[in-house]
């Protein structure tokens, strides 16, 4: 019965929050000002947290996988809701549409980023030897480079040379959008409680799981920024993560649910 009182307290204060529309309306600007500004806190933190190394489970567990996660709790979110009000697979078939989209944009980004890096970097290798046998150089110079033609960006990093050219954060990306994914689709649960819907145990708990998972994202951009600054490749990320929610939710979705469009959330479900 606690446990029951606690899940229900705690979700209806995320979904008040979620829902509220100050907070729809500048979530965005939140996570652009973090972009922008995340990187100069790398002054102030501390290189030897546990945070500072690239190892750490929270990157490999989450990081890694981070569009299957979000995939996962928003889309069983997403799918229980629509069901569960209008009782109709074809509707909550369309809600889920929009994760296939994000997943599409996302899969498109990660291409066209390889071939932007393909086309534009070069490989180098390392000029082995003591620096006194490098021509021109002295034991104090850096390494020379010999660069390495024909090269992929994957096919050099895992040969351990070295890659040199035009990058773009991925995950930076991939974290803004899931950021404004998450908070898109949840936000539609605090109206739905206000209109009386049937809130069981299961949609709570998915709810839930989704707000920590939108936490766990920020906490996790917070820290790239702050202890793996990288400009302007991670404003570059954030930049096109936000143009990409901006061009569907605030774009495409408002065409309303045809055929072609699956619409904004809620639509069909709160709304007729």
């Amino acid at each position: 019965m606690f446990l029951n009182s606690l899940l229900v307290v705690t979700t209806d204060l995320a979904a008040r929050l979620l829902g509220n529309a100050l907070f729809r309306r500048h979530f965005h600007l939140l996570l652009s000002a973090m972009v922008l500004f995340g990187p100069l806190l790398n002054l102030g933190v501390s290189q030897y947290s546990v945070f500072a190394r690239r190892s750490h489970f929270l990157y490999r567990l989450f990081l890694r996988s981070g569009w299957g996660w979000t995939c996962v709790c928003a889309g069983s979110f997403v799918f229980l809701l629509s069901y569960s009000v209008r009782r109709s697979l074809p509707l909550a078939v369309r809600h889920l549409s929009r994760l296939a989209v994000a997943g599409a944009m996302w899969l498109a980004f990660r291409e066209g980023l390889s071939v932007l890096e393909n086309a534009t970097g070069s490989c180098y290798e390392p000029l082995s030897g003591p620096p006194e046998l490098w021509p021109g150089s002295s034991a104090a110079a850096q390494p020379l480079l010999l660069l390495r033609e024909g090269e992929t960006k994957a096919v050099c990093v895992s040969a351990g040379m070295q890659w040199r050219g035009y990058e773009v954060s991925e995950d930076t990306f991939l974290l803004c959008l899931c950021c404004l994914l998450l908070a898109e689709e949840t936000a539609v649960f605090g109206p739905y409680l206000t209109l009386g819907g049937a809130s069981g145990g299961p949609l709570r708990i998915l709810f839930l799981f989704c707000v920590l998972l939108l936490s766990l994202w920020l906490f996790l951009l917070f820290c790239l920024l702050a202890y793996f600054p990288q400009f302007p490749t991670q404003l570059l990320g954030g930049a096109l993560g936000c143009l990409s929610w901006r061009a569907t939710y605030h774009g495409w979705y408002q065409c309303g649910p045809s055929w072609y469009c699956p619409g904004r959330p809620g639509v069909g479900l709160l709304t007729t």
